[in-house]
């Protein structure tokens, strides 16, 4: 998916030569292509997987778990996000600043290079938990959606040809999904393509993980006051699941970024709560984990009960 759409990029900034129309036209192109070839191909093997779990059932579906699991990534979240608390967690030294600002960034898109311990750490925090949403839940989400489909018709979209769809929106809208130059115009559509995708799943994680937790306040006031933090945000997806995890967590988020040297006020999200330190980022992980179970022991018993 990378390298296409680094591909079409270069190819419609050629073409385009500047013009904010042909870029725009150029980026809902791209995004469709991507999407597309995305889609049609998680179609292809799900019309393999459904030949083959006739002959070989166990095998087949082996293979076929295997697959959809490449659109799950709380493996590499929780790899990256414990290499930065490994090291942050050793003694201050120059070279472990600069070492944990190396890991963060790879996996945000500020600027680190100035960042100290206690903003390393905070946007560690940040990262881990808009990162669950949209690494975690809504793959989950429309993997789930997939698997209602097959149990009326086999031919439609299936869980694999789904999540490798969102898999597809959400690559663009990282690598293209930018307001500046002419990623303002051509990552437009595929950003809100993505928005759309993961509407629904972070709304759903901001009702269900504080079943996972004790919250400090009851459920109701944490998902009132997570919704009401979260609004503020100029995302309208990540405000609401960096809030939630926020008050789970029982950690402030939120201040001063850089952008490419450009500075951003993000909102403070839980304001009352103490900055982010190594155990709360495991307790983000953590929750992660939890809710991630839950999910799928609940797509698993709606699947039984359809059956049924």
């Amino acid at each position: 998916m990378g390298a296409g759409i680094n591909f079409l990029k270069r190819l419609t900034e050629d073409i385009a030569n500047g013009n904010k129309l042909k870029l725009y036209i150029g980026g809902g192109i791209i995004t469709f292509i991507i999407v597309f070839l995305s889609g049609i191909s998680g179609w292809f093997i799900e019309r393999l997987f459904l030949k083959f779990e006739i002959h070989i059932p166990f095998f087949s579906t082996i293979i076929f778990i295997f697959i959809l699991s490449s659109g799950l990534a709380s493996g590499s979240l929780n790899k990256s996000v414990m290499e930065i608390i490994n090291i942050i967690s050793k003694e201050i030294k120059p070279d472990n600043i600069q070492s944990a600002r190396e890991k963060l960034s790879l996996i945000v898109g500020r600027d680190v290079e100035h960042l100290d311990k206690d903003e390393i750490l905070r946007a560690t925090a940040e990262t881990a938990s808009e990162n669950s949403v949209d690494g975690i839940f809504a793959p989950l989400f429309w993997m789930f959606l997939g698997i209602i489909v097959w149990q009326f018709n086999k031919l439609m979209p299936g869980p694999l040809t789904m999540v490798w769809i969102f898999k597809a929106s959400s690559t663009i809208d990282s690598m293209l999904g930018y307001k500046e130059g002419n990623l303002r115009w051509l990552g437009f559509i595929g950003a809100k393509l993505d928005d759309f995708l993961t509407f629904i799943p972070s709304r759903i994680v901001l009702i269900t993980l504080p079943f996972c937790c004790r919250p400090k306040q009851s459920i109701a006031s944490t998902i009132r006051n997570a919704w009401k933090d979260g609004l503020m945000d100029s995302s309208p997806n990540s405000g609401i699941s960096e809030a939630i995890f926020a008050y789970c967590a029982g950690v402030r988020m939120g201040g001063i970024n850089f952008y490419k040297g450009k500075k951003k006020i993000k909102p403070f999200i839980a304001k009352s709560y103490p900055i982010a330190n190594e155990e709360s980022i495991k307790k983000i992980l953590d929750l992660s984990i939890r809710l991630e179970l839950i999910w799928i022991i609940f797509i698993f018993l709606v699947i039984r009960f359809i059956n049924y």
